[in-house]
């Protein structure tokens, strides 16, 4: 006889209500719910079982933030000639869970209580997510114990750190009965978390030059990863005055910077890798697991910063990968301050994003130009083929300074070959 309590709800029928019995479950205790048998535990059978499921697997995946798939088993059952579908739910670390069409407030976070799920209260949401903080993915017991340093051993010897047990236990590397964290997890040669990069031929994804993908502790990750990026972060040289400057395509600092960040604020929760596409004209770099709730870009951009892993981030800090804590997005932006093409950043709930632009990049219209032909000629005949120019090409044209980029520009503005038009950064020049 089957009937309602605290770990188990019976549906008559699959409908969308389904996800808030789900999600309850998560949030406070394991749980079983029968689709197909009604209230008072008569088997009633649904008559479309297999789309049944697949709709219900869709639901879990979609309509339910953060991730419960590996906290829920769905599976057919044939009781009494009659198909019903189980859902086995766990009590999951990460919560709160709520409806993704709710968002994380009262009407999308349900709890067990008794035999009914209830909406919870916002003191209490205020409080699983400061349990869940405490209780993050990095000071949870990795499943796999049987873990080696050689990696973070050498490079703790080269920063003169001592490698004994109380130190790993000072680091979180284990935790006080001396197992191993996830924390350690990550350090270890035995990391199951990757970074993969791709070179591309062009400036779209149609023609691959190369692709890697690096393995190990994420510290020689962050290593293998950066030296191979460096090995395409091309140097082109200018002639300024007397002088020769050397301009990688991307600020060494911001190619650096987005890649730990991209390592140090990961959410781990999710398996998939961290990818880096390059393309002649820009490089991508995308983790997964947006911001951490409650900060927002802007608040980024302003400095603000809260770390999802900070005992990741100490280790960092320690071993000076990075300068300090929540500086990195800021100065990302400044080493691009001299150049038009800014960064961009975009977040979405499971995905954090960081595009930089190759500051040597010329396309192709300013390539064929011939090169007999004077300075003035050359933006006349660039403006000849495009409808307008600005000071950022002009520079890559003519390889010449900022200042003297707008000492030209001016000059054919005087001599009436030019109008200039727009303000600020979007200021152009056309043909007069």
């Amino acid at each position: 006889m089957y009937k309602e309590d605290q770990k188990t709800e019976l549906k008559v029928e699959l409908t969308k209500d389904i996800k808030k019995e789900v999600v309850a479950f998560a949030n406070s205790n394991d749980g079983t719910i029968y689709i197909g048998i009604d209230d008072n535990g008569k088997i009633i059978g649904l008559k479309n079982a297999e789309k049944d499921l697949e709709a219900l697997s869709g639901m879990i995946r979609e309509g339910i933030c953060s991730d419960l798939t590996l906290y829920t088993k769905i599976y057919i059952e044939n009781i009494e000639n009659k198909d019903i579908i189980i859902v086995k739910v766990s009590e999951a670390p990460n919560k709160p869970y709520y409806l993704a069409e709710k968002g994380l407030k009262s009407s999308g976070v349900y709890l067990r209580h008794g035999n009914v799920s209830v909406q919870a209260s916002e003191e209490v949401i205020k409080k699983m997510l400061l349990e869940s903080n405490s209780n993050s993915f990095e000071n949870n017991n990795s499943i796999n114990q049987n873990l080696h340093f050689g990696y973070l051993k050498e490079v703790f010897e080269k920063h003169n750190i001592e490698i004994n047990d109380n130190k790993f236990k000072s680091l979180n590397i284990t935790n006080l009965n001396g197992q191993y964290t996830n924390l350690g997890l990550l350090l270890s040669d035995e990391c199951p978390y990757s970074i993969k990069c791709a070179i591309f031929n062009g400036n779209n994804k149609i023609e691959f030059k190369d692709r890697k993908e690096f393995t190990g502790s994420v510290l020689k990750q962050v290593n293998d990863t950066y030296e191979y990026l460096d090995l395409y972060n091309k140097t082109k040289g200018k002639i300024v005055g007397l002088e020769r400057q050397d301009i990688r395509d991307y600020p060494e600092y911001a190619l650096r910077e987005s890649l730990l960040n991209a390592v140090i604020h990961r959410d781990y929760n999710f398996t998939g890798s961290i990818l880096i596409s390059l393309f002649d004209d820009h490089y991508e770099i995308t983790s997964l697991g947006g911001l951490v709730k409650g900060i927002s870009l802007k608040d980024l951009y302003a400095g603000v910063s809260e770390s999802r892993n900070p005992n990741l981030a100490n280790i960092f800090y320690r071993l000076k990968y990075v300068e300090s804590f929540g500086t990195g997005i800021g100065r990302i932006l400044e080493s691009y301050q001299e150049y038009e093409k800014k960064p961009l950043i975009l977040d979405s709930d499971n995905a954090f994003k960081v595009t930089l632009f190759n500051v040597n990049y010329i396309d192709e219209d300013v390539k064929v130009l011939p090169s007999n032909l004077t300075q003035e000629e050359q933006i006349i005949k660039y403006l000849e083929k495009n409808n307008k120019i600005n000071r950022l090409t002009v520079e890559a044209l003519l390889e010449v300074s900022k200042t003297r980029a707008n000492d030209i520009l001016n000059k054919m503005i005087d001599d009436n070959i030019l109008i200039k038009t727009g303000s600020g950064k979007n200021i152009y020049y056309m043909l007069k």
